[in-house]
């Protein structure tokens, strides 16, 4: 099996199969996104507490792309501390620019199956859409980094 078929699969089974999908209960901040280009669209919950993202889910509506890459994203935020979150979300959006790695993690996971959008400007904004709703979350609400 090649690399971009590994991949393929990673992004249908996340498409298929997300993981923390669904709605909070209790207090939560809320960002609502929509990519006007494509009809993208997110709600983003998170609950945090201590400088940590206790919990976060999604739900929304759009490609494989977009839904894979918000259910990816919740795995790969939830249990960290909000600054780590955001360190994870800047080496994403540089991964999909196509630049060069500066990362000191070691690995993105799941996430680095979306490297190949970087191949089709389009759909960068699909794959970006969650993440631009946990930045705008951290930013607009005031979460502590």
């Amino acid at each position: 099996m090649q690399l971009d078929d590994l991949y393929r699969q990673v992004i249908m089974d996340h498409y298929q199969h997300p993981r923390n999908q669904g709605i909070l209960a209790g207090d939560a901040l809320q960002v609502d996104l929509r990519n006007p280009s494509c009809g993208d669209e997110i709600t983003l919950q998170l609950q945090v507490e201590d400088g940590i993202v206790k919990d976060v889910r999604f739900h929304g509506a759009g490609c494989s792309i977009s839904m894979a890459s918000a259910s990816m994203m919740t795995e790969a935020i939830k249990g960290k501390p909000v600054a780590e979150a955001m360190k994870i979300a800047k080496e994403f959006h540089a991964m999909l620019r196509g630049e060069p790695e500066e990362k000191e993690e070691d690995d993105l996971g799941d996430l680095e199956s979306l490297h190949g959008v970087s191949k089709f400007p389009a759909r960068i904004k699909c794959a970006a859409l969650a993440w631009e709703a946990l930045e705008k979350a951290v930013r607009s609400r005031g979460v502590e980094e």
